[in-house]
C-alpha cells in the first residue's frame, strides 16, 4: 500500500463519507453524541500538567471511560468502530475528533478546521484523572476554572463553546439531567442562545438535580447555561450570539477547532498541513488526470517522477482503475504501454477489468484482455468481471470485448 497522504482533500472526504454513513442511518442520528465524544475526549487537556486532550484516544481505557461525565459515550465509540475497520491507518483519536467536527456540519453548522495527526495510546498510562470535564451543576466561576485556568480559553470562547448545547439533549439515566435545550435538537443554529436570552427560566421541581425549565416545561437549561445569562461578562456575548448567528458560527468554529487540537501534535493543529513528498503529490495528480482522461498532463507527471503503479490511499485503486471506470480508452492504452500492472485488485477486490465491464466499456475491456488481464479473477463478492457486467446489463458489450 502506498504511503497515506493525510493532507489530501480526497482522503478526508473518504473518511468523512464513512463517518456519515455510520453516524446517520435509518436506525439513528447520533450527531449530537459524536460532538459530545469529541468534546469530552478533548476537554480533559490541562495546560499546566501538559496532558489530557484528544491525542491518545485514552477514553478507550479506565479510568477515563469510567468518568461519570462520559456515561453513554461507549455507544458512540462503538458506532464509529466500522470507520476504524475501513481506515485502519487512521487513529481512533483522529476518527473521534473528525466525527465531532463533521457532525457540526452535518447538522447545518459551520465548517470546522481539522487536520489529521493524532495517535492512539497503547494503554491507560496517559489517561487524565477523572473530574477535569465541566460540572453542569456549577456556575460561572467553575466554567472559568475549567475552560480558562485548565484549558486556556477566554470568556468569549467559553460562551461560544457552550453553544454546542444547541444540539442534543440531557438524559436522566446518564447525566442525571433531563430534556432538550432547543425545539430541534438535530439542527445546529443559534436557537440555544435565543432561547436562553429571550425565555423566562425557572427552577424545575422534580426528583433530579437542579435545572431550569421554560414556561412550557418542555425545554431545559443547566446551571452552567444560566450562568451565561447572569454573569456580567458572559451575558453580552450570549446576547450577541442570540442576535447574530453568523458571528456565533464564526466564533464557535474557531473555538471548537482549537478544543479538538489541545495538546495534539503540530500537524493536527488548525491551519497546519501535513506535508506530502513531491513524488506522492505527483502520483496523486497523475491518477486524477487519468480519471479525467487528460493524457498529456498524466504523461508529463510520469516523466517528472510520478509512479504509474502508485495506489490511492485506502482504496488501493490505480490510475488504470480510474481510467477503466470512466471509459478512457486512450489512457488505458497508454498505461498498458507504460507497463502498469493490469491485475491489481482494489479494496473491493475489483481489477480494472471489473471496472470496465461494469459499464460495458468495450474498448477498455478489449485492451485489458489483450494485455493479460485475468478474466477469471473474482472480487470480494466472488464475481468475475463478466458477472459484474452481466448484473449491470452489459452482457452483450462484454461478450464483444472477449469476456
Amino acid at each position: 500500500m502506498a504511503k497515506v497522504d493525510f493532507s489530501s482533500t480526497f482522503y478526508e472526504n473518504a473518511v468523512t463519507s464513512e463517518i456519515r454513513s455510520n453516524v446517520i442511518d435509518q436506525k439513528a442520528n447520533s450527531c449530537p453524541m459524536a460532538i459530545r465524544l469529541a468534546w469530552h475526549a478533548s476537554g480533559t487537556f490541562d495546560q499546566k500538567a501538559k496532558n489530557g486532550g484528544s491525542n491518545g484516544a485514552t477514553m478507550r481505557f479506565a479510568p477515563e471511560n469510567t468518568d461519570g461525565a462520559n456515561a453513554g459515550l461507549g455507544i458512540e465509540r462503538d458506532i464509529l468502530c466500522p470507520v476504524k475497520r475501513a481506515f485502519p491507518e487512521v487513529s481512533n483519536a483522529d476518527i473521534w475528533t473528525l466525527a465531532g467536527a463533521k457532525a457540526v456540519e452535518f447538522c447545518g453548522g459551520p465548517k470546522i478546521d481539522f487536520n489529521f495527526g493524532r495517535t492512539d495510546a497503547a494503554d491507560n498510562s496517559s489517561c487524565p484523572p477523572n473530574g477535569r470535564l465541566p460540572d453542569a451543576s456549577q456556575g460561572a466561576e467553575h466554567l472559568r476554572q475549567v475552560f480558562t485556568t485548565q484549558m486556556g480559553f477566554n470568556d468569549r470562547e467559553i460562551v461560544a463553546l457552550s453553544g454546542a448545547h444547541t444540539l442534543g439533549r440531557c438524559h436522566k439515566t446518564r447525566s442525571g439531567f433531563d430534556g432538550p435545550w432547543t425545539q430541534d435538537p438535530l439542527n445546529f443554529d443559534n436557537t440555544y442562545f435565543t432561547n436562553l436570552m429571550n425565555m423566562e427560566w425557572t427552577e424545575r421541581k422534580w426528583d433530579g438535580p437542579k435545572q431550569f425549565q421554560d414556561p412550557s416545561g418542555t425545554l431545559m437549561m443547566l446551571p452552567t447555561d444560566i450562568a451565561l445569562k447572569t454573569d456580567p461578562i458572559f451575558k453580552p456575548i450570549a446576547q450577541e450570539y442570540a442576535n447574530d448567528e453568523a458571528k456565533f458560527f464564526s466564533d464557535f468554529s474557531a473555538a471548537f477547532a482549537k478544543l479538538l487540537a489541545l495538546g495534539c501534535p503540530d500537524e493536527a493543529q488548525p491551519g497546519a498541513k501535513k506535508a506530502s513528498t513531491d513524488s506522492d503529490t505527483k502520483s496523486r495528480e497523475m491518477r486524477e488526470h487519468c480519471m479525467h482522461g487528460s493524457i498529456e498532463h498524466a504523461q508529463a507527471l510520469v516523466a517528472g517522477g510520478a509512479d504509474v503503479n502508485s495506489l490511492e490511499a485506502n482504496s488501493g485503486r490505480t490510475a488504470l482503475h480510474k481510467a477503466a471506470f470512466w471509459g478512457h480508452g486512450n489512457i488505458v492504452g497508454w498505461l498498458i504501454g507504460a507497463k502498469i500492472n493490469v491485475n491489481v485488485a482494489d479494496y473491493a477486490g475489483d481489477t480494472a477489468l471489473h471496472d470496465a465491464a461494469r459499464f460495458g466499456h468495450v474498448e477498455c475491456a478489449k485492451q485489458l484482455v489483450a494485455a493479460g488481464a485475468d478474466k477469471n479473477a473474482t472480487n470480494k463478492k466472488g464475481e468475475t468481471a463478466a458477472a459484474v457486467g452481466e448484473s449491470c446489463g452489459h452482457g452483450a458489450e462484454n461478450k464483444a470485448a472477449g469476456l
